[in-house]
């Protein structure tokens, strides 16, 4: 007889490609992981999973097999659902993630208002301005700031974001203010840094055209709140969210670089697995996260006279 916990085990190592990343989304060590695969190939007589250094696969048995598993799992989940809109409370472990400002600010204080509602809830929260794997680290619910390009996730839009390029004045007295994008080339640039990272390059709205320019700086660091407390400290030009430097702009710590040509604007929204039915503690989490969020921007545009636009 199949337990629901192989299924759901068989089905986290298929998606992350890893007995490791599956472990660390559930919770259990490589070895838990890959026994259990390993029984529920022998329960059923013939090999799911290829494995080799790099990487695993699933085989055409396999592939047969976690397609019928996406039926049970969608069954499950409907079961839950059913027996929540009874008006069950949320229950159950959210795993969240949000940048680290937006989420020092914003998310983290939401938690304990949340689980004080909601108390047979648990949360983790992963802050990180690097974007991650949300299938790979089983994220049930992501506040994202960048352009979206994953359609396997349902987004909750918040607004559309402005970024600007600002600078100290003491830094532009000295560095003189760049007066075209090419110029940018010759100044220095704090930059967002992580694996992956495609932060060295900016690209910015001259007009109808978009220039992608190649930056550097001599300092740059994985965390934005960083990179803007430099800018404050005339280290550089950086490139934010304008919500984000409105304080300081407003209190004139900083100024606008190259306000003609701007950066190309992202999406701040909240993103979560395309479900057609939606646990409640992710439904709940969601809401109260969008509504925070809205309120956030909305509050630190109005420092300098912007509206928010969704």
């Amino acid at each position: 007889m199949l337990s629901l916990e192989s299924v759901r085990i068989f089905m986290r190592a298929a998606e992350t490609g890893s007995f490791s990343a599956a472990g660390r989304s559930l919770r259990l060590s490589a070895s838990v992981i890959s026994y259990r695969v390993q029984t529920l190939e022998e329960h059923l007589g013939c090999l799911l999973l290829t494995r080799t250094t790099r990487r695993m696969n699933l085989t055409e048995a396999g592939r047969v097999f976690y397609d019928r598993c996406l039926d049970i799992a969608a069954s499950v989940e409907r079961a839950e659902k059913s027996v929540e809109t009874q008006g069950a409370a949320p229950r159950g472990t959210l795993k969240v993630t949000a940048p680290l400002s937006l989420g020092r600010r914003v998310v983290a204080p939401l938690i304990p208002a949340f689980r004080e509602r909601h108390p047979e809830t648990d949360v983790h929260l992963r802050l990180s301005d690097h974007l991650l794997d949300l299938v790979q680290e089983a994220v049930d619910v992501a506040v994202r700031l960048a352009q979206m390009r994953d359609s396997t996730f349902t987004l909750r839009k918040v607004a559309d974001v402005e970024r600007i390029l600002c600078a100290s004045p003491d830094y532009l007295a000295e560095h003189s203010a760049p007066e075209s994008p090419a110029e940018l080339i010759d100044h220095s640039c704090l930059l967002l840094r992580f694996p992956g990272s495609e932060q060295f390059r900016w690209s910015l709205r001259d007009g109808d055209e978009i220039v992608t320019l190649p930056v550097s700086g001599r300092i740059d660091a994985d965390d934005g709140d960083v990179l803007t407390e430099w800018a404050i400290q005339g280290q550089g030009v950086v490139l934010k969210p304008v919500f984000e430097v409105a304080p300081y702009l407003a209190d004139g710590r900083l100024v606008p670089v190259l306000p003609r040509t701007p950066p190309l604007p992202v999406t701040l929204g909240v993103v979560y697995p395309s479900r057609k039915m939606l646990p409640n503690r992710a439904k709940t989490f969601v809401e109260m996260t969008t509504e925070a969020l809205r309120a956030h921007v909305g509050a630190q545009l109005d420092l300098i006279g912007r509206r928010l636009t969704r």
